[in-house]
């Protein structure tokens, strides 16, 4: 697809790129469903309980949608003094937003960080839904401090709870439509942007406009909020999960396997830009802010 040319240099100072803040999501239970929001605080970590609890083993490793698809069926609810989950076949489990049982240890990827144990009623319930013994359910611990990696995010500390790897997820309305087209190509239906799992969805760009911005300006009422895109999103096959039925298929990404190999990653498959804070920590994103940036020249 074309893009314009580059700006001279005197025009970098214009903002090239104009786009708007199409949807907002938060996933309180790492590798359960999302929850769409209208607004959303910016902490320092990303939006406000994105990735704060978290499911592990009985060794304290997380686990994922990865090896238990059925995850994508826990449903979170956002209430203002506690986080409700819901999934099928059992009743809801009430998590206080300030609550928690006892201090533990947890692994995510590479880092174990501490974390509080979220008590035997909390464990019981995910073991029972997801048909795995020994799970235990946990909360970040809020004096914890996991940073996103360096090699990435250059002169920028930028703190995560259990998200992958990087504050924030973007990616764009256009992007997803299509990969959605060539499904369709393909005689495939068309897959919500749930599967890829983004904090910020961007209207107004073109496909994979996200791969190529400098940062991101977003207007919000309280002032500006800067993010920058450091990394393209390396996806794992959990886009093949149906977040409605919790069971996986090949056609997604194999369809983006196609066309979406990235050399900055070394050829791993890519969709949305990890992003991490240069400044507004504190203020509120809401859907339709409007969203400026500049083409990146690397």
């Amino acid at each position: 697809m074309a893009h314009p040319d580059p700006a001279p240099q005197d025009d970098l100072n214009d903002d090239q790129v104009h786009a708007s803040v199409a949807q907002l999501f938060v996933y309180p239970v790492k590798s359960c469903a999302g929850v769409a929001l209208q607004e959303a605080e910016l902490t320092e970590t990303g939006l406000d309980l994105d990735r704060a609890w978290m499911v592990v083993d009985a060794t304290g490793r997380f686990v994922t949608q990865r090896e238990l698809p059925r995850m994508a069926l826990v449903v979170p609810q956002i209430r203002r003094y506690e986080v409700v989950l819901r999934a099928p076949g059992m009743l809801a489990l009430h998590l206080g937003v300030n609550e928690v049982v006892s201090p533990t240890r947890a692994q995510v990827w590479a880092d174990t960080v501490d974390a509080w144990d979220m008590g035997d009623v909390a464990a019981q319930w995910f073991s029972d839904f997801l048909g795995r013994p020994g799970l235990r359910l946990v909360r970040f611990d809020p004096e914890a401090v996991r940073l996103a990696a360096k090699k990435w995010t250059g002169d920028i500390d930028a703190p995560v709870e259990f998200a992958d790897g990087f504050p924030l997820l973007v990616a764009s309305q256009a992007s997803l439509a299509e990969l959605n087209a060539r499904l369709a190509a393909g005689g495939h239906a068309p897959v919500g942007m749930q599967r890829f799992r983004p904090n910020l969805v961007l209207d107004g760009l073109q496909a994979q406009d996200e791969d190529r911005l400098a940062e991101l300006r977003i207007a919000t009422a309280e002032g500006e909020v800067v993010l920058r895109p450091v990394k393209p999103c390396p996806r794992c096959p959990i886009p093949n999960v149906d977040p409605a039925t919790g069971t996986s298929s090949p056609e997604v990404m194999a369809a983006l396997s196609a066309y979406r190999a990235n050399p900055v990653v070394d050829g791993a498959i890519t969709f949305g830009m990890n992003c991490v804070i240069v400044s507004g920590t504190g203020r509120t994103l809401r859907v339709g802010d409007a969203v400026a940036a500049d083409w990146k020249f690397d």
